[in-house]
């Protein structure tokens, strides 16, 4: 028996049989041509046909996870019909008179190479996007079909690295549980496989592929991420317990749908879900959640080519507030920044962008764009149960200033003979140290806090979240954070307000009893960890 150990990407057990992920022979070869014009119509019919095969993985994608995140594909799709692309693949064709397989290759070695070399890691991230599509059309030149193994039997899919087109193409009927060498827990992959509920393990390193062959006898545990290779019968025994064990949690998990979040000695605590966009609204009912501690409203910007409108908007806000039906929905105003780049905002490049110009520094130097987000949130708030969270607040002065722009809002809007609620929750994140070390003099400015454990373990650790060489030094349960947290859920109280928590760290359930006795009002985590959470609150006695 051979262990191995990834990170564990969604928490389930599977037991079966390896199936290495194969995949379509895509060498290139550079040869000479002589008719530039047919070539040229060769690449345009291999783009027709690569795009028509991501338009059906889009929608396969959007039913299996959701609009949110099938809206890669979409970009996958742009990407394709790129002018620069184009003319980087037309030009090589012309000016060598070569194949248009040897263009395409080109062209994605160029594009890839630039967008590794830039500094922040969205646009690093595109340089795979490139090889993507490039491949795709690649195999569309080929003639290469899209073949799955014809077999019958469920297999734990191994590969060095999936593409996130590779993940959802997979036979959901078909795949036990997926595991890679390589990948980020950050990366589209690992963010579709736990939307999919595939039991995943990512980064297993290279020797776990060359110690498995087709067929071997293998065990994944996507909650810690361990790996077992040719497991003897006491290992292959405690896990068939465990899977069964997890099989029996899920379906008492659902008998908790209509059960109060309250502990045994009658302390009770809002549990909210978190959604990146209005197709998100399903799973938040479906998973019995009291309503929405976090709509990161950024979504709408990254999926556009141009600043959403303010109508855009307040139709996006209004549909999430009518969907839930009266419930708690509280709109994080745009993070845009750091990780999550938006070409149109034109961006400076920054040495340390999640130490840089971003969220509410941008709000609140380009007015314009703020206005136009409130505009439509206040519009939006006549419509449900609104609450307006402002992200990365650092000093008393910035929330000054964001509410002079608030009422500014108000002022133009009744002047326009627009309606909006009286009754909205204004509030802001604690994701830096600076607003817990301040918390005292932010509450009784706000209705609430919520923290954002993420950004707040980053800032409080000095580690890069998105740096995969920094995961052995990231420690979420140091004390720092959980007295910064303390701090706030105190100084929250004093001042009337009330506190809850959206990051990570809502959802693990090793520190719900630790947020409870600090006073913690609400957990927000993701949809799927709604019941889960609400069993773990149900089994707490705080009079011990």
């Amino acid at each position: 028996m051979n262990k191995f150990h990834g990170t564990g990407v969604y928490g389930a057990v599977a037991i079966g049989n390896v199936s290495l992920f194969k995949r379509q022979d895509t060498t290139v070869r550079r040869t000479k041509i002589e008719n530039i014009d047919a070539e040229l119509k060769r690449v345009a019919a291999a783009e027709e046909k690569a795009i028509a095969q991501l338009s059906e993985i889009y929608e396969k994608a959007l039913a299996e996870v959701g609009e949110t995140h099938a809206q890669i594909f979409e970009i996958h799709m742009m990407m394709i019909e790129d002018d620069d692309y184009n003319e980087s693949i037309q030009n090589i064709i012309k000016t060598q008179s070569v194949n248009a397989e040897y263009a395409v290759a080109e062209t994605s070695d160029i594009f890839s190479e630039m967008f590794a070399g830039m500094d922040d890691a969205y646009m690093q991230a595109r340089a795979t996007d490139v090889k993507d599509i490039s491949n795709r059309i690649i195999a569309c030149l080929l003639d290469n079909d899209e073949t799955e193994k014809s077999t019958s039997e469920k297999m734990v899919i191994c590969a060095d690295d999936l593409a996130p087109s590779e993940t959802v193409s997979l036979d959901k009927d078909k795949v036990l549980a997926f595991v890679t060498a390589f990948g980020s827990s950050n990366s589209h992959t690992a963010i579709l496989a736990r939307n999919m509920n595939i039991p995943a393990i990512i980064g297993a390193g290279e020797e776990f592929l060359r110690s498995i062959s087709d067929g071997d006898k293998i065990i994944v545990d996507g909650h810690t991420g361990d790996i077992f290779v040719d497991p003897d019968n006491e290992t292959v025994e405690k896990y068939l317990k465990k899977q069964s064990d997890d099989n029996r949690k899920k379906k008492l998990l659902q008998e908790l749908k209509g059960k109060e979040n309250v502990t045994l000695d009658g302390t009770k605590i809002n549990i909210y879900a978190n959604i990146g966009g209005v197709d998100g609204v399903g799973a938040v009912l479906q998973n019995d959640a009291g309503g929405i501690g976090l709509f990161r409203s950024e979504f709408l910007y990254l999926e556009s080519e141009d600043f959403p409108t303010e109508e855009a908007q307040f139709t996006a806000y209004k549909k999430v507030l009518e969907g839930m039906a009266g419930k708690k929905v509280i709109i994080r105003t745009l993070d845009i920044g750091a990780d999550k780049q938006v070409d149109y905002f034109n961006l400076d490049k920054e040495e340390n962008p999640a130490l840089g110009y971003r969220a509410i520094r941008i709000c609140l130097t380009r007015p314009e764009i703020f206005k136009t987000q409130l505009r439509a949130l206040l519009r939006a708030s006549v419509f449900g149960n609104l609450g307006i969270m402002f992200p990365m607040i650092t000093s008393v002065k910035e929330l000054q200033d964001i509410k002079a722009v608030l009422e500014e809002v108000k002022k133009e809007l009744k002047d326009d003979g627009l309606e909006y609620s009286e009754n909205i929750e204004i509030g802001i994140m604690i994701e830096t140290p600076a607003a817990a070390i301040i918390s005292d003099k932010l509450a009784p400015m706000v209705d609430f806090f919520s923290v954002g454990t993420n950004d707040l373990t980053q800032y409080t650790l000095a580690c890069d979240r998105q740096n995969a060489k920094l995961e052995p030094f990231i420690d979420t349960h140091h004390e720092a954070i959980l007295r910064l947290i303390e701090m706030s859920a105190e100084n929250a109280h004093k001042a009337g307000a009330w506190i809850g928590i959206c990051g990570e760290l809502a959802a693990d359930t090793s520190l719900t009893e630790t947020f409870l006795r600090m006073g913690i009002d609400e957990l927000s985590v993701s949809a799927p960890f709604v019941l889960p959470l609400r069993d773990a609150v149900r089994k707490i006695d705080l009079r011990k």
